[in-house]
Parts: structure tokens; sequence; C-alpha cells
């Protein structure tokens, strides 16, 4: 009686049992799915140095001497440094299809024959699976990109994004266990030390050392974008996106110009900072873009006279751009904008760089002048549309950034003036000539 009791009640569990393990399979299919989304959904983070590589790369100090040694934490960002080398296939003369101007070129130039254009770089590798950050500069129109490795190793690679607005690009190796450069996550002070690591002039990994000189410098008139970090470490042509570290061997900035007359490092050198850097890395390598947001205003800083003690801050409104997200949120020619969101806009550059970090559709809190009276003014950002490159200052020499190598004296061929039809057949019957006394007298 008993047995067959026991065997009724276990037919209800034995008919419910195949439903229940079929749930806890789709359970689990369920949370595996969610899992590999949310990890293909994440944003690129920037690597962080562990708090134990932190005390290992403490610049060790002898004693009683005050002089410091920095070999732990340059051996340890030498390692995420790499040289970059692109080559750009050069066109050929359009007069090399004369056979007799052909033949002039050669007799004073050597023989024709395809040539490549070969420029120099240097990078910063930001994950184990081959991303390196550089300059946009360095491989702008490069048909072939070329990494070296601090350990020997070379590859080819190809380009993820670039952000000519703030001169920084991203490029991708296939390569594994390399291994990337700690961000620094504390601000950079004026007056903390600096080391420059990249491939000055082409002769290999090098390191110079200085100090921050100063943070937050603009209007150079060298990026659509600038919040530059200005330091005195010597930097040299071939530096352009290499490292700038701290004592520790953290990252703090990009190496980008070089202000010099000629052409050589004169103390004077920037680099992008690394939040900067986070900003658009992240943006390159998820979209391929940077998308900023956009005010569509004109604007400039409220004059200032440095004899008068009372100064007046903000950034006045000169147009307003028809349908544009000022225009919709009723802002006027003429108004005086003095903080967004609670933050002083000093001048016309801090107001661009503040908002060029928001996204689109983030509403904005402006405090402006008006008349006389001062009024709130709510503006919702959209996605700011590509423009034209501005123009680079001849006083930063350079390479087409203007920091780190000088640039070439050669027109290019829309430049370059053109010989008319009658002036080249006179020029052929010349040459004719010459290469007719040549004949005679040999």
């Amino acid at each position: 009686m008993s047995s067959s009791q026991n065997t009724h009640n276990k037919a209800p569990l034995l008919k419910w049992l195949p439903w229940v393990l079929l749930l806890l399979v789709l359970a689990a299919f369920i949370w595996l799915f969610m899992s590999m989304k949310s990890t293909s959904e994440a944003t690129w983070e920037p690597p962080r140095t562990t708090p134990a590589e932190q005390q290992a790369s403490a610049p060790v100090a002898d004693t009683p001497a005050p002089i410091s040694s920095y070999h732990n934490a340059v051996a340890r960002a030498s390692q995420s440094v790499v040289n970059i080398y692109t080559t750009q296939a050069m066109m050929e003369h359009p007069y090399m299809d004369d056979p007799v101007l052909r033949r002039f070129f050669e007799n004073h130039s050597g023989p024709s024959q395809d040539q490549g254009s070969t420029n120099l770089g240097s990078g910063v590798i930001v994950s184990e699976d081959g991303y390196i950050v550089t300059n946009a500069h360095v491989i702008e129109k490069a048909d072939e990109i070329t990494v070296a490795f601090n350990d020997g190793r070379k590859s080819r690679a190809r380009v993820i994004g670039t952000d000519p607005d703030s001169d920084l690009a991203v490029i991708k190796v296939d390569m594994t266990g390399l291994t990337p450069l700690g961000f620094r996550e504390d601000p950079i002070r004026v007056g903390d030390l600096a080391l420059a690591i990249g491939n000055p002039f082409g002769v290999g990994q090098t390191v110079t050392q200085g100090i921050i000189s100063a943070t937050g410098r603009t209007g150079l008139g060298v990026n659509k974008f600038e919040d530059f970090i200005q330091t005195d470490a010597a930097i040299n042509p071939g530096n352009s996106g290499g490292a700038l570290v701290d004592a520790r061997g953290e990252l703090v900035g990009i190496n980008t110009v070089i202000f010099s007359r000629s052409g050589g490092s004169m103390g004077i050198g920037f680099a992008i900072p690394t939040a900067l850097v986070e900003q658009v890395m992240n943006a390159l390598i998820k979209d391929g873009r940077v998308s900023r947001g956009w005010l569509g205003i004109e604007i400039q800083s409220q004059l200032r006279d440095p004899t008068q003690l009372e100064t007046s801050t903000g950034v006045e409104v000169l147009n307003v751009i028809r349908g544009g997200p000022a225009a919709k949120s009723g802002l006027r020619v003429g108004d005086i904008i003095l903080t967004i969101d609670g933050v002083e806009m000093t001048d016309a550059n801090t107001l661009i760089q503040y908002v060029a970090r928001k996204p689109p559709n983030t509403e904005l809190d402006a405090q402006i002048l008006r008349q006389g009276k001062n009024a709130q003014v709510k503006i919702m950002l959209e996605e700011r549309p590509v423009q034209e490159p501005i123009e680079r200052p001849v006083v930063l020499q350079g390479e087409s950034m203007g920091g780190m190598e000088a640039e070439p004296s050669i027109q290019s061929d829309e430049e370059a003036p053109m010989m008319s039809k009658a002036e080249r057949d006179r020029m052929r019957e010349e040459l004719m000539k010459l290469f007719e006394q040549d004949t005679a007298a040999q």
C-alpha cells in the first residue's frame, strides 16, 4: 500500500521535471546572451595603473642628495610607446610623358621611378588587443602604416577613425597581449614633472624631462578644439603622437605640437590631455567618429582693457544661425553669455570647449545678460555639422599640425605654375638644340 502511494506521489514530479529542466536551460541561455550583449556594448575604458604598479614606478630618491631616478616609470611606459611610419605614393610630374622633357629631367635629377614619401611619428598602446592612439596628422593621407614596437616587432596597422578637429586618431594592429599605458586619474598640476617619450628624428625611442608649465592652453589656432598641456620637456620631429607621462609613468597627454621658429625644440611644447583623449577615443572606437554638441552661434570674447581695474567677462553673441539650437531657445544677437551650468564663460574658447565636450541632445542652462538685465535660457544642443579644416599658423613649425617636422618646400600640383602650350613647345625646341649640340660635341 505504501509503495503504491509513493509511486503515485512521484508521478506528478516526474511529469513536471522535464519542463523545469527546460526552463532552467532557457534561463541559462538568456543570461548568457545578455552577458555577451552587455560586453559587446560596453564603452571603451582607458587602462588604469594598479596601486602596486604605482608604488613600483614611484621615483626613488637617493639620500642625502636630492636626485631622483625615473627608471621604473620609463621602463614601464616605454613598452607602450610605438614608432609609426607612414608611406604615401607620390604622383609623377605631368611633363614626364614627353620623351624630350623626360630626358631633360633625368639628366638633371636622376632616373624617374615610382617613389613614396615616408613620414614618422609615435603612438601609444591603449589596449591589449591592439588599439593605438596617435595624432591625426601623423597618419593623414597615408597609404600604408607600419608600427614598430619597443621589443623590435613590426606590424601593419589600419585606421579605426580620425578626428582632425582635435588632431587625434585611433589605429589598430592585429596583435594581442600588448602592454597598454595606464591613464592618470588625478588632474595634472603646474609644476608636476613630465617625461616625453617618442621617436624624435627617427633615432629610436627617446625620453626627455621637463615640468608642466601650464594647463588649459587655448587660442593657439592649431586645432578647432584646444585644451593643451604646456610643457618644457623637449619635443622634436617624430614625437607627434607620443606619450607625455608623469613621474610614475602614467599617461597625462599625447604630444602634439611645439612652438618653434627654427623647427627644433625651444622649450614650449603642447600635449592633448587624457580627458580629451578618452572622450575622442571612446567615440572613435565605438562609432568611428566623434559627435559633438553645437549651439549654432557666432561669438567673441568681451573686450577687455588691461588698464581698467574692473574687467568684464562673458561671451557676446554676434550671430544666431537660423534654425539652430540657440535660435530655437530664444537666444538673441547682443546677448552676453555669463555662465553655462554654473561654469563661468571667461572667453570664447572656454565656451567652445565646454559645448564641444557635451553630446547632442544635452540641455544647457545658460545665464545671460540682455540689455543690462540677467536672464536664464535653456538650450538643447544638436550635433555639430561637419566644417572645413582650419588654416594652420606659420609660427608653429612642423608636420601638418605644425609641431614636429619641417614641412617640405615642394608645392602641390594645384599650386605649381603650369607652362602654356607655346612655352612648352619653345622649351622643347631649345632642349632639342642642346641635345644635338651635345651629340655633335661627343
